[in-house]
Parts: structure tokens; sequence; C-alpha cells
């Protein structure tokens, strides 16, 4: 065989100790939570000098910068004394909270938003909501709750009083929820408060206009049809607009994109004044976006701050992100140069600076310093496998590394920018928390984990890279040995596969990114193998689009060489290779079952895209662009078109009302395989949506073992 691996990065780590003696079971693998490494739970700045976090889910406690000690300043106990006597539900455990300012935290206790005062031991303000909100927001500023009922939108005051704001009683028009464009774009929002409180701004979705795609609800005697709305690819889409509610005058306002009606209106951010709003408005095709300025009172479009465009796509995910020295001023994330970077702009349309370069990403703006002179980010700087935390001068782009250690980092800056907390995690650190002076003059570890699989034996795992098809680009994989290895031996092969945008399943944290279920497999005696091909995320922009217009053709080619080089392994055994993968890797496991029936000899695809015409338009037409303008592309990676090619096993596993990859994929292959006369195995889990989850999932899991054991060990 010939040398195709290239290394320029290799980490081997075996979790070994002795006395090593469990063996994981599938019940660990899947469910046992005291297998994974401690944490300390919603870990947070106070002020300047406390931090605090829930410990064991009953109490918050404080820790210092200037000693070791750790004070409990609220017990779940007390506080639910203190709810009982107030008649508002009690709390059966305390899973997060926010602050307030650094004296108040709020949470919420069934339908009752809290605001609970920690020095005097007192509950400052409970607003009561109908039982059947969601969509909580709170506003600071004019302490008022917003939420959604079913599709209107509504507000509580102090006093509990409630207005409505909308008013649609056809259920196709939803206001203030997050579900708009089916949250791509980072959409995570439908409730937008303007930063004084003055105005609330929603979103409005009608999607009267989209198909019915119907659901069967088998939970009765007689089963029920639930319809949702599913715009597939290259059919009619939902249309949204922006509306803006005056608290003072009660009314509404509506803003309609500028250009067709079928645009996407993403990333909402209000101007620091409330006099404008912005929206970072994307045609259809995805390929052209403007930052569009709006007159918040009138609606009016005032003028278009710039413009992106790219032959393939933009995606706008982050929001406008605004000085406080300087309120005309603020960054923009922009893959315009290859990868994910922050840009300064003033709000007259004019570019000041790129403020950070490289061929790396930008994976979070953590803050300003309290000067606004530097920032914060989070970044691939090191290694597109580690996360590390910089201090970058917004006047001359000099970066400050603050994190140290290998791994992957979490951090949280205090209100100062002089201490940070760092939470990390690599292969050999369960998960350690470091208190840092910005300066370096502190470095204190305030928490540890012990590893939680120490007494279990535990395959060795590896990550280093190899070449992609093309020969350009270094591809991570991972790869877990089987327990108690023997060289000389011939090992079977599970490829565990995503391969799809926004996902990147090997990186230095903890057992290497994956879960236990790998791990169990490798003491069952197998090889478990992990490629993060190009098409993954977090390796910039030429990386992630690869994939345009033909998903799934580079990909396969990349994993193919994944496949080389575990051929060019003594012990691993060349006719017993499997696949495995969900979603976008059912798609893929799929794939490369009907493209490499030469290689894979079994596989298991849950939730698969089969026909990308099935798909979602947001999602779908991004990557795929339609039926109508790709022809081709759809046709080279419909599966359906391959379903004679299949030779090996195939299990296909699907949620029966699954509102992602509706089951019409599936179903529409089992059908193709009938006609081809492939035999084709299938199991559906009734009920279930895109992911089996709860205590079926140990079922589920069990059901892939089995499969893989059947017919591949």
């Amino acid at each position: 065989m010939k040398n195709i691996l290239i290394l320029f990065f290799s980490l081997s780590i075996s979790i070994i100790s002795v006395g090593q003696t469990k063996n994981l079971t599938i019940e660990d693998a899947t469910s046992n939570y005291s297998l994974y490494p401690k944490n300390l739970s919603a870990l947070t700045w106070r002020n300047n000098q406390n931090y605090t976090f829930i410990d064991q889910w009953t109490n918050i406690v404080q820790g210092s910068i200037n000693n070791d000690s750790k004070d409990t300043i609220l017990k779940l106990d007390d506080l639910n004394k203190l709810l009982k006597d107030a008649n508002i539900p009690v709390k059966g455990y305390i899973a997060s909270y926010d602050y307030f300012n650094e004296n108040e935290i709020s949470f919420f206790s069934k339908n009752f938003f809290i605001i609970y005062n920690l020095n005097d031991k007192k509950i400052n303000l409970s607003i009561k909501l109908d039982e059947n909100a969601e969509n909580q927001s709170f506003c600071k500023e004019n302490q008022t709750l917003a939420y959604t009922i079913d599709n209107n939108l509504f507000f509580a005051d102090v006093n509990s009083k409630v207005t409505q704001i909308t008013n649609d009683t056809d259920k196709g028009i939803v206001n203030g929820n997050p579900y708009v464009h089916r949250q791509e774009f980072g959409i995570d929002n439908g409730i937008f408060w303007s930063p004084k409180g003055s105005f609330l701004a929603f979103y409005r979705k009608d999607e009267t206009m989209v198909a019915d795609y119907p659901l069967v609800d088998i939970d009765m005697r007689i089963a029920s049809l639930k319809n949702i709305k599913y715009p597939m690819t290259g059919e009619t889409s939902e249309q949204v607009s922006l509306g803006i509610f005056n608290i003072k005058t009660g009314k509404t306002i509506f803003i309609k994109p500028s250009g067709k009606a079928d645009d996407y209106l993403t990333r909402i951010t209000w101007d620091p004044t409330e006099k404008y709003i912005y929206i970072a408005e994307l045609n259809r095709d995805q390929n052209h976006m403007k930052l569009n300025k709006f007159d918040a009172e009138t609606g009016k479009f005032i003028l278009t701050l710039f413009e992106e465009k790219n032959s393939k796509y933009v995606e706008p995910e982050h929001d406008m992100i605004f000085l406080k020295s300087n309120l005309n001023q603020f960054l923009w994330y922009s893959e315009r140069d290859g990868f994910d970077h922050l840009y300064l702009y003033d709000t007259s349309e004019k570019l000041i600076k790129q403020v950070t370069k490289g061929n790396w990403v930008v994976t979070d703006f953590l803050g300003f310093d309290k000067d606004e002179k530097n920032i914060f980010i989070s970044s691939t700087a090191v290694s597109p496998i580690e996360r590390h935390t910089y201090m970058v001068n917004l006047k001359s782009g000099k970066m400050l590394q603050l994190t140290k250690e290998k791994g992957t980092h979490s951090v949280q800056i205090n209100k100062a920018s002089t201490f940070i907390l760092d939470s990390y995690t690599s292969t050999t650190v369960p998960r350690k928390v470091i208190l840092n002076d910005i300066k370096g003059k502190l470095n204190k570890e305030i928490f540890s984990s012990e590893n939680p699989i120490k007494d279990y034996k535990i395959g060795e795992m590896t990550i280093s890279t190899l070449k992609s098809a093309d020969g350009k680009t270094d591809l991570y994989y991972r790869m877990i040995k089987p327990v108690n290895f023997d060289p000389n031996k011939k090992y079977p092969v599970i490829v565990y596969v995503y391969g799809g945008p926004h996902a990147q399943l090997v990186t230095n944290s903890w057992l290497g990114g994956t879960g236990h279920w790998d791990y169990f497999m490798a003491t069952e005696g197998y090889i478990m193998f992990t490629l993060d091909n190009r098409g993954s995320a977090n390796r910039g922009f030429e990386f992630e689009s690869v994939i345009h217009r033909y998903c799934g053709q580079n990909e396969m080619a990349d994993q193919m060489k994944g496949i080389e080089f575990l051929k060019s392994l003594p012990y691993v055994d060349q006719d017993r290779i499997g696949v495995d993968g969900w979603s976008y890797g059912g798609f893929m496991t799929t794939s490369l079952m009907l493209n490499h029936p030469e290689t894979f000899k079994v596989g298991v695809a849950g939730g698969p895209v089969i026909d990308w015409k099935y798909y979602e338009v947001m999602y779908g037409e991004r990557y795929m662009d339609t039926p109508q303008d790709n022809p081709d592309g759809y046709e080279k990676t419909s599966l359906l078109n391959k379903a004679d090619k299949l030779e090996g096993r195939l299990l296909i596993i699907h949620g029966t009302v699954d509102p992602v990859v509706v089951w019409q994929n599936s179903l529409d292959f089992i059908n193709k395989c009938i006609k081809n006369d492939k035999q084709v195995d299938y199991f559906v889990y009734p009920g279930h949506e895109h992911n089996v989850r709860g205590k079926d999932r140990v079922h589920l899991m069990k059901k892939i073992t089995r499969y893989f054991d059947d017919f591949l060990k």
C-alpha cells in the first residue's frame, strides 16, 4: 500500500490505570451519567471578586479570587420554604439561574418568574404566567416578561397584568416564536427587547402558503393526523416579517423584507439608542446578504450598511456587537476572507478594519475589556481540534493567548477584565477549572474532576491526521483500539460518520470528542474509527463549502481515504468494515454502502436523508440549491437511484414523527429496494422525532450493537 498517512499532529492516549477490572456495559455507555466527568455547573461571575456555581443541583455556592473557601449562599430547602410561603410552586432542583444584578438572581419555578435577593434572602419579584406560556424573555429595564401562547405574543408586568400584543387566529401565522427559517442562521430567539425596554421586536412568520406535511399520532385507538408546515427544496416557503411593538403607544408596526417576501430575516440587532433596528437580510438563493438599517418607530428603510455576496452561499450567524464607548461602531462576523473573523464597522457604511486575521476560525466572541481597547475571543488558532481564548487589541490586532494547557477551553471573564475562569478538558484531563489573572500572575486550580472511568477497561485512543482526497488538506481522525489489543490479530472496524456542516466529531477533549458507546464497542472487539471529512465544521469556508450542489460526493472521497489508511494497517480485517451514522451521517452511511458496496459489509443509518428533494428549503437550498436549478446534483446525490447497488447488510432506523428528516425519505428508499429485489433491514421508533431519546435510547443502542454483532463481528 502507498504511504498515505502524512502526519503533522499525533496524539495517542490510553486511559489506563492499575486495577482496571470493570467492563463497560451497553447501559453504562448509554445512560450511566456517573461516568461523565464532574463539573462546576452554571459557573459564572457574581462580581469582579466572586464566582458562583450549582452544587449537586441543590445549592448555589460562592468562591472568591482572594481565598480558597467555598460558601453556600443559597440552599434549595431554604428557597423552597420561601416559595411555599408565597404560594409559588417549589423546585425539585436548581438547574440554572441568571444574575439580575450582583445581589439578585432570576429563575423560573413552574409558571412563575422569580427574582431572589441573595443578601436579604427575600423574593423581590414574582410574575405569574399562564401555564401554557413559552419562549419567555425578561426585560431588566422595564421588568416585563414577554412570552408566547400558541401562535400569539403577550407580556406581563410586575403585577402579572397581561397585555396581548398579537391576535392571530389562523395557526399558520406565528408570532414571537424562535422557530423561524427552521432556526438556520443561528436563530434561537423570536423576541427582541430594545436596550431600554421601550420597544419589543418579534418575528411574525406566515406559513399559510406552505404545504401541509402529515405526521401520524398512534397514541390513541384511532390514529390521528398532525399536520406540520414543511417547505421542501424548490417549493413555496414561509414569509417572515419583523414586528415592533411600542410599549408606550401600544401600537405595532411591521418591517417587511426589502427584497422578496420569502427572503430570510436574520441577526436582528437593536441600535444602542433604540432609534434603529438592523436586519441581515438574505435572499432565498442565500448568496447575497444585505445588512439593512430601519427606523424603529416607523419601520422605514434607511440604508444598507454593506452587502456580502458569494457564488456558493453567505451564512450570517452572529448579531452585530456594538461598542459602548462609541455607539456608532460595531463588530461583525464574516467569512469573506475564507475564515470566520471579526470586522470593525461604523453605522455610516464605513469598514474601519479587519480585527482578526489568519487561517483559523473565531468560534466565539467573549466580550470587551473595561476600556474597550481589547476584545476576548475563542478560536482555533492553536489547532482546529482545540479551543483557546485570546485577548486581541482592537487597534493593532495583537493577540495574547490566555489559555495555555492543550485542550478545549471555555472561559468566563469578570466585568473588570482582570480574571478569567477557565474550564477545560482534553484527552488526558476529564475536567479542570482554573482561576487565572489576565496578567499571568495567578494560576489557581479551583476544581478537578477525577477520571470517572478509571476502574474500567478502556482501549487506546489515537487522534492523528491524513490527507484529503484532493491531497491538499489535513483531516483529523480518531481511532479506538480494542481492549487487550493484539497487533497480530485481525479486527473488524466500525466507521462512525457524520460528515456534514456545522459538526465536528474529533476534538482534543475528554474521550476525544466521542461518547462511551465507541469505547464500549472497542471492549467488544471492534476498532472504532471517525474522520472529519471536508464539509465538516471549524476549518474555514473552502473546507466546508466543498459540498455545495453535490452533497456527499467529496465527503465520501475523503472517507475512502480513511478506508485506504485502515486497510494499510495489518491488524484491520479488510472484509469486515462497517459504517454507522445518524441524520447527515445516515445519509453518508447509506451513500457509502451504495457507492462502495465492495468495501462496506454492514451499515446502520439513522434518520437518513435519502433524496435532498425531500429536505427543507433553508438548509437544503443553501447546500444543494433548488432541484430546478441543480437537477444534475439532485440526480447524482439521490440514493433512490442507487438502491439497486445495495450488497451488504443495511439497517435503516427512523422515528415515525420525525419533523426534520421526514419519514418519507426512508420509506421511499425501502420501496425502491423492494422494486430492485434488494433485501434491507428496517426499524422504526413509534412516536419519536429526529432522534431517539429517554429510556428508549438504551433500546436503540442495543439494536445497533446487536446488528453489528450479528453481521460484522
